[in-house]
C-alpha cells in the first residue's frame, strides 16, 4: 500500500489551471522525484499537499484512508513537512529559533524553552557541520548567513519537523557541491528508516543520484511514473516533450528567417556579474535572440545588468558599434535600449496614475521635456496603444482600472513611442491572457521586420520556439548550448536545459 496516493487532484487560479490532474502514489522509504518544465504543476501540487494551496478537486489518501488538508497545521498532522521553493526564514530570528519555528518548544509558563530549543536544533545543525561553512552556529541571526546557508537552515526546519513523509521543493538549488553530497547522505539515511521523501529538482544528474522513482508532469497533468533503474535521461526528457518536438504550434506564425549578414546592433563580450558569469553574444538589426532554460538561470540578471540595473563585475558592450557602459537606466535607455519586465509591480506600472502618465515617462526622457500639453501628449501615444490593441476608457483613467493584460501592454507601448535601437523583454507575458500574448508577438514580429534588435527572455518555451531565430541556453548562469534553425525544438531545448544541469 502506498503511503500517500492522489488521485484526480486539481487546482485552478481564475482562467489558469495550475493542475489539470494529479495522479500519484508515494510509497514508505523512497525518494521519489517530481520533475516537469517551468509552470507544469509540481510546486501547486507539493503545496496541496502541504495545506498551503486548497484543491478544487479529487483525493488525498494517506496509509489508504482519505484525509481533507485544510491548511499547513492540519498537513503537519497527517505528518507531512515541506521544504518551500521560496524561502520561509525569519531573517531577524536565530538559526535555532528559524529550526524550530513549526513547532517551537515552550514551558509550562507559555514562554519559549530556550534549553530544549538549543536541544533540538543542535541535533540538526550537526548534520551539516562539516559542510555549513564559517560564522554558522545556532546563535547566529540569518539575516547575517550567505545564500547557501539560509538553505541550509531552510534544509534543516523541514527535517526538524521528523514528518514521515518531507516534500523538498528545489532543495539544492543553492548548495555547493559538497552540501549537496552531504545532504544527499541524510536522504539515504531517512530513505532507510522508513520515510518517504518527495524530490522536486531541474538537475537530472541528481534526479539519477539520488531518486528510486521519477514522476514527470506536463501542463498539470502527470503523463508517466518510471522507475530509475529503467530509465535514462533521454528517455525522461522525451516523456516532459511528450512527442511535441516541433518547432512551432500550427496555428503560430514561424520566427522571422535569418535572411543574409546583419550588422550587429548589440554586442555583449565575457559579460560577468552576480548570477552569471562570461556570457557573449550578438543581436542583428531586425534579430529576435531568444533566452531559454529553465528559470533563474542568469537571464534576467543578463539582461538587468545590460540594461544598467545591477552593476557588471567584468566584460564589454557595444551598441550600435560604440563601446557602451551601462552606467543606469537613464543611460540606457538615452543610448536607444528599452527593457519591459514580466514583473509589472516592480519595474512596470505607476500605481494609481493615469494612463497617460504611465505611458509618457520615456518620452518626456527621451525628448527632455519639462512640460507638455495633455492633448498634444495624447496624440503622440495613441498609434502606440492602438498597435497593442490596447483596450482603456481614457487616458486619464487611472492604470489600476486596466486588466494585467492591458497594464503591460501599457508598459510596453511607453517604448514604442521613440523607437528604441534595442529591446530587451524580461519573461514579458507573465499572468497575462493568450489575446494579449498574441497582439504582443505579432507586434514583436513587426518590430524586428522593421529592423529593430530583440533579446527575447521568456519562461515558456513555446514562445522562444514560436518567435526566436536564435535561442540561447543558459544554465548556472552561463549559455550552454546555442539553438538555430532546425535545432530549434523542444526536445532540443529541454535536454540543454536539464542535461546542463
Amino acid at each position: 500500500m502506498s503511503k500517500i496516493e492522489l488521485r484526480g487532484v486539481s487546482k485552478a487560479y481564475g482562467a489558469t489551471l495550475a493542475l489539470r490532474r494529479g495522479d500519484l502514489s508515494f510509497d514508505a522509504g523512497e525518494v521519489h522525484v517530481l520533475i516537469g518544465s517551468n509552470g507544469s504543476g509540481k510546486s501547486t501540487l507539493c503545496k496541496i499537499l502541504a495545506g498551503s494551496v486548497r484543491p478544487d478537486g479529487g483525493e488525498i489518501l494517506i496509509d489508504g484512508k482519505p484525509v481533507t488538508i485544510t491548511g499547513p497545521r492540519s498537513a503537519r498532522d497527517h505528518g507531512i513537512g515541506i521544504f518551500y521553493q521560496e524561502l520561509s526564514l525569519a531573517g531577524h530570528r536565530t538559526v535555532a529559533e528559524n529550526i524550530c519555528l513549526p513547532d517551537m518548544p515552550v514551558t509550562r509558563g507559555g514562554f519559549v524553552d530556550r534549553q530544549a530549543l538549543e536541544r533540538h536544533a543542535t541535533r540538526y545543525i550537526s548534520l551539516f557541520d562539516k559542510v555549513a561553512g564559517e560564522g554558522f552556529s545556532g546563535d547566529t541571526t540569518v539575516e547575517n548567513l550567505r545564500a547557501d546557508q539560509r538553505q541550509l537552515v531552510e534544509i534543516m526546519k523541514a527535517l526538524a519537523t521528523e514528518a514521515p513523509v518531507i516534500i523538498f521543493d528545489e532543495p539544492t538549488s543553492a548548495l555547493d557541491r559538497a552540501q549537496v553530497d552531504r545532504f544527499f547522505e541524510i536522504l539515504r539515511d531517512l530513505k532507510a528508516e522508513g520515510r518517504s521523501i518527495i524530490f522536486i529538482s531541474h538537475r537530472m544528474d541528481e534526479i539519477f543520484a539520488i531518486g528510486d522513482r521519477v514522476t514527470v508532469i506536463r501542463d498539470g497533468e502527470t503523463v508517466g511514473t518510471r522507475r530509475i533503474t529503467d530509465t535514462d535521461p533521454a528517455a525522461v526528457i522525451r516523456l516532459m516533450v511528450g512527442g511535441q518536438d516541433e518547432l512551432a504550434g500550427p496555428s503560430s506564425a514561424p520566427p522571422l528567417a535569418a535572411t543574409g549578414a546583419r550588422a550587429a546592433v548589440l554586442t555583449v563580450d565575457r559579460l560577468s556579474g552576480k548570477g552569471f558569469a562570461n556570457v557573449g553574444f550578438e543581436v542583428a538589426k531586425g534579430e529576435i535572440l531568444g533566452f531559454g532554460g529553465l528559470h533563474g538561470q542568469g537571464q534576467s540578471a543578463v539582461l538587468r545588468a545590460i540594461f544598467g540595473v545591477n552593476p557588471l563585475a567584468s566584460g564589454a558592450i557595444t551598441l550600435n558599434g560604440k563601446p557602451f557602459a551601462a552606467q543606469n537606466p537613464r543611460a540606457a535607455i538615452r543610448h536607444g535600449l528599452a527593457y519591459v519586465s514580466g514583473d509589472r509591480g516592480r519595474d512596470g506600472v505607476i500605481s494609481g496614475r493615469p494612463i497617460l502618465e504611465n505611458v509618457t515617462p520615456i518620452h518626456y526622457l527621451r525628448q527632455k521635456l519639462f512640460l507638455a500639453r495633455p492633448s498634444a501628449l495624447a496624440e503622440r501615444v495613441k498609434p502606440a496603444l492602438e498597435a497593442l490593441h490596447t483596450k482603456f476608457a481614457g487616458l486619464a483613467h487611472p492604470i489600476n482600472s486596466l486588466s494585467g493584460g492591458n497594464q503591460q501592454k501599457i508598459v510596453i507601448a511607453r517604448w514604442l513611442i521613440d523607437r528604441p535601437d534595442v529591446l530587451l523583454l524580461d519573461d514579458p507575458t507573465k499572468g497575462i491572457d493568450l489575446s494579449a500574448k498574441a497582439d504582443l508577438f505579432a507586434l514583436i514580429r513587426k518590430l524586428a521586420a522593421e529592423g529593430m534588435g530583440i533579446v527575447l527572455y521568456s519562461s515558456e518555451d513555446v514562445e522562444l520556439l514560436n518567435n526566436a531565430d536564435r535561442i540561447l541556453v543558459f544554465n548556472g548562469g552561463s549559455v550552454r548550448r546555442e539553438l538555430t534553425g532546425a535545432d530549434r525544438t523542444r526536445y532540443n531545448l529541454y535536454q540543454a536545459a536539464y542535461e546542463a544541469a
